[in-house]
């Protein structure tokens, strides 16, 4: 008796009910719209600054998923540097966060390109370019050569949540899948970024990493939808949020019928929200433009320019003169100088009781 949809006699002829989502997908194609015409309205200068934005979202929030936190500042200077965009932050150094962005560029920016084993290889290279996942050395750039489960729990107490394909199946599961996914359908662009995730993730090719390259695959599809190579808004973060839930309807859909009807729901409703939470960036790539344009002209040097970025694009804690000054390379001094003098111009604010506790905020009344 069959236990998980991939040892279904029919498998991988997924199916759904049409009536179950027709409003759905007609409300997201509604939003997807609206906000790519919002977008148009950008100009190229903040149109760069939302997908640079949205691209730290994915990045950090699809590893996050898998239980990895990136340091944001790190993710965001990997990103400018590949997309030829002016950063004076913090440099990364860290190969491991260049090779998640290379493969989430890859698969956005070069979302015309057939989708093949050797491209799935070098995406999966780039996740692991030391070739472990944490302490473990792992399988990298080819199909798993062991079987794999999905577990939880302690140890003498795990709880098996999925078993994926046995690995002498994988080379044909990814030949149809592969194959399915570079063909032209008549399936709606939306259905077949969910189809593809969902396929994908049952499949689990690879040692590790799966979650991620579903992700981004699902990623690649979408901005076929959209049909445009920038991103506006962030399934990854959405998913995070969810995360919960995530899991439960891919173990549900996973241990279900060849119709698949109730994942497609939860991940339109998923895309949905995105699509809506998208008006925060934008919102604050607005802000952030504004707030510079009105302001630039009375920031004397590198060093507050550098500071008031930091604090525009999300600086986390409290900004103190030392903050400043560790930032900066800068003497103490020097950083209560430089504070003083944005103080007086009206673009920082003092805040605390005085002493210790003394901080400063960008002013941001009109």
């Amino acid at each position: 008796m069959a236990v998980y949809i991939h040892q279904l006699k029919q498998w991988p002829h997924f199916s759904w009910q049409p009536d179950e989502l027709i409003n759905l997908l007609a409300e997201v194609r509604y939003l997807q719209g609206k906000l790519l015409g919002k977008v148009e309205l950008l100009g190229f200068e903040l149109r760069n600054e939302a997908n640079l934005e949205t691209l730290i979202q994915d990045v950090v929030k699809s590893s996050e998923i898998e239980g990895e936190l990136l340091n944001p500042e790190l993710v965001r200077s990997s990103i400018a540097v590949h997309l030829g965009l002016d950063y004076k932050g913090k440099e990364n150094k860290d190969r491991h966060i260049d090779g998640i962005v290379e493969m989430m560029l890859d698969a956005t920016q070069n979302n015309d390109k057939s989708l093949t084993d050797e491209r799935l290889f070098g995406w999966h290279s780039a996740l692991f370019p030391a070739g472990r996942s944490g302490m473990y050395k792992i399988e990298v750039a080819k199909w798993r050569t062991g079987e794999m489960q999905v577990v939880s729990g302690v140890m003498g107490k795990e709880k098996i949540h999925f078993e994926a394909p046995r690995a002498n199946l994988l080379e044909s599961e990814m030949l149809n899948f592969l194959t399915w996914f570079n063909e032209e359908q008549k399936m709606d662009d939306l259905l077949k970024a969910g189809v593809a995730h969902f396929w994908f993730v049952t499949i689990h090719p690879f040692d590790d990493g799966n979650g991620r390259i579903a992700r981004a695959i699902a990623d690649m599809q979408l901005s076929r939808a959209d049909r445009v190579n920038q991103r506006f808004y962030s399934m990854s973060t959405q998913i995070n949020a969810d995360k919960k839930s995530y899991y439960q309807i891919l173990e549900k859909s996973q241990k279900s019928s060849l119709d698949i009807t109730q994942w497609l729901v939860w991940f339109l409703n998923c895309l949905k929200e995105a699509i809506i939470n998208s008006d925060g960036i934008i919102s604050k790539v607005i802000t952030k433009h504004d707030f510079m344009v009105k302001n630039s002209p009375a920031i004397t040097n590198d060093r507050q320019h550098l500071v008031i970025t930091k604090l525009l694009d999300g600086f986390e804690g409290n900004l103190t003169t030392s903050k400043y000054a560790k930032l900066t390379k800068s003497s103490s001094d020097t950083a209560l100088r430089d504070i003083t003098d944005l103080i007086e111009k009206g673009i920082l604010l003092k805040s605390g009781s005085g002493g210790r506790s003394t901080h400063y905020q960008l002013n941001t009344k009109e």
